[in-house]
């Protein structure tokens, strides 16, 4: 039996359904989870085959969540008029084929195109299964437990991702970590199809044109700007400040043009409810120092500690871990303590994992790593209650809005991490390193500027010019840029706890639809 009817977001679906759809929409983000990771592992295979520079390589991270996030406003309001569960099938045909492409690209730039096609498909895909998920769970209660197993799916995805990604290149290119997507979106599209519900809003109001593209230009110009920045390792490129002030008029004149609509292309008037602001701050501010950390502890497994692929996906295993268990656990502590407390201590205890890194003295060890690990990993799992937060306080008809900001901010924090905090940790692998003395043993230019790229850029020039010294004082200097960077990380993020305990109210009950 297929079900298609198109219904109103707050139309009964039954128990069986309901799960089933909590079952289809969890693994459409586990497979979207298991393609950010994987590339974690793939980086230094795909580095070492398309040898891109310090700055493509950074597209290369970033174009997917850039474009995810400037398209999530946009795709949002489409399912909200065209059928939720229509966009969501249609994301998952653009994912697939984006996936399957990759197999032909052999330079970075076609790599950052292909990444960009995975982020249109990202686009339709994640707003569109967390409002599905607030369309079919009308009861707060249930809806708490929904998003507990749905953020928990994304942990499995965490810790699925770098393991088969490692287990692909352990036989193949770097190709096959995206292949891997394929099938898992062809089960996808038949079991949704034949499972979920359609979902619109029956008066959506007139798509507004000048609005999309007012926040499509403004995320750009946004992240540019940071890139720009990151790129020159200077506050004083004029392009950057240019791009910047770019961003601000245009997301200003956005902002302003939405909240003087009845029905804009999004509700920013969201933010008036101090619970959906909370649990959106906690998502932004704690993905800004997690994405940037998993991304740094990747290739410190990889290229400091020598391990291959599939060893660094097993040994990156706590943090998803702990985020299965704290996503688990969240809603049922909540229930005992307050959500706010949950929220604010679970952003905290992320912070104390990242101060980890940089407190415990002497050498680095993988058991420090994994303890670190473990506690940001758990941190990460308490987000549930903020994506519950959020929802509680959204009326059905704005469940797409909300989650479009919801999704935005995962993303923008993510590009921001690895924006911001890794520029940070790229300076400081640059002041640690002695370019200098590379071209005095004669070493040319570009291999020096090479070396001082990244990490594998050094490890490939000490190969080539035969100069071992250079490879350890590397590794060196990626260390100590990583635990430097965890400083900055952990203290944001502790900042990032207190203003989320602040702005909750107090008494909050998730398990209430508040009005």
């Amino acid at each position: 039996m297929t079900f298609t009817e198109s219904t109103d977001v707050a139309a009964p679906v039954s128990v069986v359904r309901r799960w089933a759809s909590l079952a289809v929409l969890s693994a459409s983000l586990l497979v979207v989870t298991m393609d950010l990771t994987v590339l974690n592992v793939a980086l230094p295979d795909l580095a070492a085959d398309l040898r891109p520079t310090a700055n493509e390589q950074l597209w290369i991270v970033d174009i997917y969540s850039l474009v995810l996030a400037g398209l999530l406003i946009s795709m949002s309001g489409l399912a909200d008029r065209w059928g939720r569960k229509a966009v969501l099938l249609g994301g998952f045909v653009v994912f697939g084929a984006a996936s399957a492409v990759v197999l032909l690209v052999d330079s970075s730039a076609e790599l950052i195109a292909a990444r960009a096609a995975l982020g249109v498909g990202g686009a339709m895909i994640m707003p569109t299964t967390l409002s599905l998920l607030r369309s079919v769970f009308t009861d707060p209660a249930e809806r708490a437990t929904a998003l507990g197993v749905w953020a928990g799916v994304s942990s499995i995805g965490a810790a699925v991702g770098p393991i088969v990604g490692g287990a692909l290149l352990e036989h193949f290119s770097w190709h096959a970590a995206f292949l891997v997507n394929v099938p898992l979106m062809v089960v996808a599209l038949v079991a949704g199809w034949l499972i979920l519900p359609e979902a619109r809003v029956p008066n959506p109001g007139r798509w507004d044109f000048v609005a999309t593209v007012l926040s499509v230009g403004g995320m750009v110009a946004l992240i540019w700007g940071i890139k720009h920045f990151a790129k020159e390792t200077s506050l004083l490129a004029p392009a950057g400040w240019a791009a910047l002030l770019a961003a601000v008029v245009l997301l200003t004149v956005f902002v302003r043009r939405c909240l003087r609509q009845d029905e804009p292309l999004l509700d920013v008037r969201l933010f008036t409810r101090r619970p959906f602001t909370a649990g959106v701050v906690a998502a932004l501010g704690a993905m800004l120092a997690i994405a940037a950390l998993l991304l740094l502890l990747a290739q410190w497994l990889q290229l400091v500690q020598g391990q291959s692929p599939l060893q660094s996906g097993v040994h990156l295993l706590p943090i998803a871990g702990g985020g299965l268990v704290a996503s688990v656990a969240a809603p049922v502590l909540a229930r005992w303590i307050g959500a706010r407390t949950v929220l604010a201590v679970g952003v905290a205890i992320a912070g104390v994992g990242c101060l980890l890194i940089y407190l415990v003295p002497g050498e680095l060890t993988y058991t420090t790593a994994a303890i670190a690990m473990a506690l940001t990993g758990a941190g990460a799992g308490s987000l549930a209650i903020g994506s519950a937060m959020i929802m509680a306080g959204t009326p059905p008809e704005k469940a797409g809005n909300a989650a479009a900001i919801e999704e935005t901010a995962y993303d923008l924090g993510n590009v921001l991490g690895v924006a911001l905090l890794g520029s940070i940790a790229a300076v400081i692998y640059r002041n640690h390193l002695d370019v200098g003395a590379l071209a005095e043993q004669g070493v040319p230019a570009e291999l020096v500027t090479a070396a001082e790229d990244s990490l594998g850029g050094a490890a490939a020039v000490a190969t080539q010019a035969q100069l071992p010294e250079l490879a350890a004082q590397a590794r060196v200097a990626f260390t100590d840029a990583l635990a430097d960077t965890s400083l900055v990380a952990g203290v944001f993020m502790l900042v990032v706890s207190v203003v989320v305990f602040a702005t909750a109210p107090k008494g909050l009950d998730i398990t209430k639809q508040e009005h």
